[in-house]
């Protein structure tokens, strides 16, 4: 199954994430282990139309970015532009040692591809798991396992590094209320990740 034709149920009304499992291949994790040795702090955030992605994302880190990595997020970034019909993204490539979005959340974006480069993946609840009261100020200050916001532990669904998904964001039109909720994995001693998100561009 392609990776577009995958993702393309994300346009279903009763779908919130859509997922592509993938596996990261041995020259991409040997290429993206590379690039976190040399710029282990790295961080972008960039618009780019689909036409020149290549060429922009190649000059990332001064042009020393590893050719397959490149390529890879140019791939992406296509994907994402055919299956909305727009022009433009907004990117993020993140090298990240710690976690970003501890508890669980929506964005407020229409809609948000995430994929891990390394690293553990994005966690996420299914819609009927969420008590969606207990989001943000809701919880009353307590973490998310003791708000309520979800009943079982495993109630917990988790990506896989190099797996491509799309979740909805509350400005997704007649999701306001429903945006995908999801959180930043737990990041162990040593551990790194390289996260890439795109959204809809300006």
């Amino acid at each position: 199954m392609s990776v577009s034709y995958a993702l393309a149920d994300i346009h279903q009304d009763d779908v919130s994430i859509a997922i592509s499992q993938q596996t990261i291949s041995g020259r991409l994790k040997c290429a993206v282990e590379s690039f976190l040795d040399e710029s282990p702090n790295f961080k972008i955030i960039t618009t780019m139309s689909s036409n020149d992605a290549l060429a922009e994302v190649s000059q990332f880190a001064n042009g020393t970015i590893p050719t397959e990595l490149a390529g890879s997020i140019a791939l992406h970034v296509d994907t994402y532009c055919k299956l909305f019909k727009i022009d433009s993204v907004r990117l993020s490539l993140t090298a990240i040692n710690h976690v970003m979005c501890p508890q669980f959340h929506t964005d407020r974006v229409t809609c948000r591809l995430i994929t891990s480069y390394c690293g553990p993946a994005t966690e996420w609840l299914p819609h009927d798991a969420v008590d969606r009261s207990k989001l943000g100020l809701g919880n009353n200050g307590l973490p998310d396992h003791l708000s309520g916001l979800y009943e079982h532990d495993d109630d917990i669904q988790q990506l896989d590094c190099g797996d491509i998904a799309l979740l909805k964001g509350t400005l997704w039109a007649e999701r306001e209320n429903a945006g995908q909720v999801h959180r930043s994995p737990s990041v162990g001693p040593g551990e790194r990740r390289l996260l890439l998100t795109l959204d809809f561009g300006s």
